[in-house]
């Protein structure tokens, strides 16, 4: 099945909630080698202003890919997962994540391009709080090969 061109502009509003936990922060930090005190002790994020743990700033992909889910879920997008390749990912952070942190993410596909038998789609997650104050957006390139290549 070939890549649905008119999947530009469609939206996937967020669905569920993501609680961010102390241990996840941590888990995270260590898996990325991130040293800062503020990823793993309270009081040394306290002391920086924070409630608690901060989150490395890659940690945002955790609630983002959530969000991508949705369309690479979504049957008429024509996306099989098999033949996807990550080509890129930016960030831009309004507010660090923290730990307690409860966060949704809505997903719009800004960008279809042909290429080849496949196809390069740009997508943009805006992450949120519950109650829709901006935490991070995120942008993502996948290249899904055509099913010659």
């Amino acid at each position: 099945m070939a890549i649905n061109p008119e999947l530009t502009g469609r939206n996937y509003p967020a669905g569920g909630t993501y609680v961010v936990g102390r241990e996840k922060i941590r888990e995270f930090a260590l898996a990325v080698k991130a040293t800062h005190p503020a990823h793993f002790d309270v009081s040394a994020a306290q002391e920086l202003g924070y409630a608690d743990v901060v989150a490395p700033p890659t940690f945002a992909i955790i609630v983002a890919q959530r969000a991508d889910a949705k369309l690479i879920e979504d049957p008429d997008s024509g996306i099989d997962f098999s033949r996807v390749v990550h080509a890129e990912q930016r960030f831009t952070h309004h507010r660090p994540i923290v730990a307690g942190d409860v966060l949704k993410a809505a997903l719009t596909v800004d960008s279809v391009r042909a290429m080849g038998g496949g196809a390069m789609i740009t997508t943009r997650a805006e992450i949120s709080t519950e109650a829709g104050v901006a935490v991070a957006t995120t942008t993502s390139m996948i290249l899904v090969r055509g099913e010659d290549q």
